[in-house]
């Protein structure tokens, strides 16, 4: 009886548990737009029930409705059936699934990073707060440099480049922290040219923005938000085809992990080779390197194995004077061999494991496309019965001659 009463009391406080957090979470329909306060900031994934991602970020999601509540957080989190409440989908032109972004201010923020707790927390907290942070003491200042890999400051006063810069953190924001400082701030290493500054603190140390070099403004910040080494994931490889550089990449296996060999490189690493080998359309061996080149689906392979750091060192220079032949690319031929491999890529786990469904899927739009040629040939219709129908010539009544 005991034990009955233990087991009632566990599974009402589990339930309640369940209720709690999802109460963190508020369900959107159409009428958000019109019923939401103006001064709220919301978080919103838009779903579907037949999208099995969706189904693995729900848990995750009512995690992220629960700490940001605890945390005092200003912002709200919600989501929104996209099959159900499809005027609100499409007011916010949502097209993947599951789709994340951020309301605030009238604005929306689409989050393009990786699918995971901290990875949104991280993007709530960017674009929730101040789109230029203030670094006010030389402790805040080192504090904010020890909790962040990249981190982009402004030094000055008032200026067109300040301007410049609160623009492209209106953009970048997404994807980076923003912060301004005065001189006095700075670590005592840092040695400034000339004011006003931008510069970035990565890897260790920092460098500034020089116009005549670097060029626009934002797209130096786009091209300096990594940092020289890191691990990359599917979705930090497709953001980094948007910084013009081409990204050489250690495939080594997951259970291998191990930054002896690459210590001396600031290179990024993969693990295992699922990614590489859609882009490549082909099978990769881990470990080994590549370098990919986004911003036309291009790569480079080693033509020998890399053992040595001479062996890399020659190859990434065989990359840059064109020894190395570049290979994929987003050419017509490359085109056609890609929707070839998808094709083969879909169907070969289909006939597998289900051969009866595979041929049945294969073969009843083919019977239907047979069918349909067969009976527009058919009715057809043949020369003789186009000459048949056609009206008879009428003979031209001969002129009489004249006496």
């Amino acid at each position: 009886m005991l034990d009955r009463r233990n087991v009632l009391q566990l599974s009402v406080l589990l339930f309640g548990s369940v209720l709690l957090v999802s109460a963190f979470v508020e369900e959107l329909d159409d009428s958000f737009l019109e019923s939401r306060d103006p001064d709220d900031i919301w978080l919103i994934e838009f779903y579907t029930p037949w999208c099995s991602f969706c189904r693995h970020l729900d848990p995750v999601w009512h995690q992220i409705g629960s700490e940001l509540r605890s945390f005092g957080s200003p912002v709200r989190v919600g989501k929104s059936d996209a099959t159900v409440s499809t005027a609100l989908a499409k007011e916010f032109r949502v097209r993947n699934y599951p789709a994340i972004l951020m309301f605030k201010n009238q604005v929306k923020y689409n989050y393009a990073g990786s699918r995971t707790k901290d990875g949104i927390m991280a993007f709530s907290d960017r674009v929730s707060g101040p789109l230029v942070r203030s670094l006010s003491s030389v402790q805040l200042f080192q504090h904010t440099m020890n909790r962040h890999d990249v981190m982009f400051v402004y030094v000055g006063a008032k200026s067109e480049l300040k301007g410049n810069y609160t623009t492209a953190a209106e953009e970048l924001i997404v994807h980076t922290f923003f912060f301004s400082a005065t001189r006095d701030v700075l670590p005592k290493a840092v040695t400034l040219p000339s004011l006003p500054a931008v510069m970035v603190f990565k890897d260790g140390t920092y460098f500034f923005y020089n116009e005549e070099r670097d060029g626009d403004l934002k797209s130096w910040i786009n091209r300096e938000r990594f940092p020289n080494f890191l691990e990359i994931d599917g979705y930090t490889l497709y953001a980094m085809g948007e910084s013009g550089k081409l990204v050489l990449l250690a495939l080594v296996e997951e259970t291998h992990l191990c930054d002896e060999s690459l210590r001396n490189f600031y290179f990024g690493f993969m693990q295992g080779s699922n990614y590489i080998s859609g882009l490549i359309m082909g099978d990769v061996i881990v470990p080994s390197f590549i370098v990919v080149n986004l911003s036309n689906d291009g790569y480079f392979l080693p033509q020998r194995h890399v053992e040595t750091e001479h062996h890399l060192l020659d190859f990434l220079e065989g990359v840059l004077n064109g020894s190395v032949e570049s290979l994929g690319g987003n050419g017509f031929s490359q085109r056609i061999r890609r929707a070839v491999y998808e094709t083969k890529l879909t169907l070969v786990p289909l006939f597998r494991d289900a051969p009866g469904l595979g041929c049945f899927l294969l073969g009843f739009p083919l019977s239907i496309g047979t069918i349909f040629c067969y009976l527009c040939i058919k009715n057809r219709p043949t020369q003789t019965d186009d000459e048949d129908k056609s009206p008879q010539r009428r003979k031209k009544p001969r002129d009489k001659k004249t006496d």
